[in-house]
C-alpha cells in the first residue's frame, strides 16, 4: 500500500539562533513538515477500517505486550476483522517494557512468522516501537541484531499498523524505535525512520486502563509538548501542533486530579493530545529531560513518563522567558513549580538519588543531539540544574 502524505512542504531548513533567546524572525524561517502515517482517530476506528488493514497482506504478526491488548479489546477488535476477511495471523506477546533488541530478535527468529507480510502493534509505546523494529527486521531476514544500530541502512519495512493503547507514547505517529541494549545499559532510538502505513486511534481502549497509567502516559505527552516547542527545530507548524495539543490536554487537568469521572469523550481528548504530541515530536524530536530520563528508567526502573516528568520543570526554568511563558499559559499553569507539583500530585513520584541522576547527567553529557536542539546553552552547569544535583 502507498504510504499517504498528509502534508509534505520542505524549504531550506535553518535553525533558531540561541543568541536571539527565541526564534529566528519569520521571514528566515524556512519550515518543513512530513507526516506519511495515514491516521485515522474515531470510535470503533479497527472496525471501520477493516478494509485498510486486511488489505496490507495475507498474514499479519500481532505484536503486543502481555496483557493491554487483550484487556483493552483491542486485540479482540484487531483478530475479529482480520478472520472475517480471511487472513491469517501469529501474535507475538512477549514485549517487555523497554523492549531490548533481544526481544526484537526473539519476534524475527520464530518459525511462526517466517511467512507473516505485515505487522500491527497494539498498546503502549514498548509494543508499538517494538512493532516498528520488527517489521524493519523481517523486511531484512539476513540482517543480525548489530544491524538495528548500524547507521546508513535503508528503512524499508513489512507494512505496519500501529494501535495505541495507551495516552502519551504518540508512537503511532513518529518514526522513531526506542530500544534498549541490557548488555550495555543503554536505551535509546536506532538510526531508521519508521512510520506506520496506518495510526488507529481509538479512545475506547483507554477505559479499562489503570488511572496511573492515564497519568503516567499523559504526562509523557505533555512532556513531548514542550519539548517540541522548547526546541530550536520548531517552526511555525510545530508551534501550531504543540498550542493545540497544550489546549486539549489542559482540557483533561481535572479528571487526571480526580476531580471528575471518566467518560468516553474525555479519553479521546486525550488520544488527541497524544497524538498531537506524536506528530510534533515527529517533527524535531525530544530533547534534554528525555534524554536524561533513560537512565531514570533503565537503572531505577521508573516508568518512562514519570520519569521524563521529573525533568519539565527544570527544562523549563531554563528556557527563554517567553517561551516559557506562553508554554505555561497554554497549559494552565502559572509557573514551573506549580507544573511540577501537578505532576507529583497525579503521578506516583519516587526519590531519586544523587547517583541516579550523576549518571543520568553523564549520559546526556554523551548525547550531544539532545543539547544541541535545546533553545539555551545546554552545558554542565545547566543540565545540572535541570536535573537537581546538588
Amino acid at each position: 500500500m502507498q504510504k499517504s502524505i498528509v502534508i509534505y512542504r520542505v524549504c531550506r531548513f535553518t535553525q533558531a539562533r540561541k543568541d536571539s533567546r527565541f526564534f529566528i524572525s519569520q521571514e528566515e524561517n524556512a519550515m518543513k513538515f512530513y507526516m506519511p502515517a495515514r491516521l485515522y482517530e474515531e470510535s470503533d476506528v479497527v472496525a471501520k477500517h477493516a478494509k485498510e488493514i486486511t488489505a496490507l497482506g495475507k498474514k499479519a504478526l500481532i505484536v503486543t505486550g502481555a496483557h493491554s491488548a487483550r484487556k483493552t479489546g483491542a486485540q479482540a477488535d484487531l483478530t475479529e476483522i482480520l478472520s472475517d476477511a480471511g487472513v491469517d495471523y501469529e501474535i507475538f506477546d512477549q514485549v517487555e517494557e523497554n523492549p531490548s533488541t533481544r526481544t526484537i530478535m526473539q519476534a524475527c527468529r520464530s518459525a511462526d512468522v517466517a511467512d507473516c507480510d505485515f505487522v500491527v502493534g497494539i498498546g503502549g509505546g514498548s509494543p508499538l516501537d517494538a512493532a516498528k523494529a520488527i517489521a524493519l527486521m523481517l523486511a531484512h531476514p539476513d540482517w543480525e541484531e548489530e544491524k538495528l544500530y548500524q547507521n546508513g541502512q535503508d528503512n524499508s519495512h513489512l507494512p505496519l499498523v500501529c494501535i495505541p493503547t495507551t495516552c502519551g507514547t504518540g508512537s503511532e505517529l513518529t518514526g522513531v524505535s526506542v530500544l534498549t541494549r541490557r548488555e550495555q545499559g543503554l536505551k535509546g532510538s536506532i538510526p531508521y525512520v519508521l512510520f506506520p502505513d496506518l495510526a488507529l486511534v481509538d479512545g475506547k481502549y483507554l477505559a479499562k486502563a489503570p488511572k496511573s497509567l492515564i497519568a503516567n502516559t499523559a504526562t509523557d505527552a505533555l512532556a513531548h509538548l514542550i519539548e517540541a516547542y522548547a526546541n530550536t527545530g520548531a517552526d511555525d507548524y510545530t508551534r501550531m501542533l504543540v498550542d493545540r495539543g497544550l489546549e486539549v490536554w489542559a482540557e483533561s487537568k481535572n479528571f487526571l486530579l480526580g476531580l471528575e469521572e471518566a467518560d468516553d469523550a474525555r479519553h479521546s481528548r486525550l488520544m488527541l493530545a497524544s497524538s498531537l504530541a506524536g506528530m510534533s515530536i515527529a517533527q524535531v524530536g525530544t530533547t534534554v529531560p528525555h534524554g536524561l530520563s533513560y537512565n531514570l528508567t533503565l537503572e531505577a526502573q521508573i516508568p518512562h513518563g514519570i520519569a521524563v516528568g521529573y525533568f519539565q520543570a527544570g527544562y523549563l526554568r531554563e528556557c527563554p522567558a517567553q517561551m516559557r511563558d506562553h508554554l505555561l499559559e497554554k497549559v494552565g499553569f502559572a509557573s514551573p513549580e506549580e507544573l511540577d507539583a501537578f505532576f507529583r500530585q497525579i503521578c506516583q513520584v519516587p526519590q531519586v538519588s544523587q547517583e541516579v541522576l550523576a549518571h543520568s547527567l553523564t549520559a546526556v553529557m554523551n548525547t550531544p543531539a539532545k543539547r544541541e536542539i535545546c533553545p539555551f546553552d545546554a552545558n554542565e552547569q545547566v543540565l545540572k540544574r535541570i536535573a537537581g544535583l546538588k
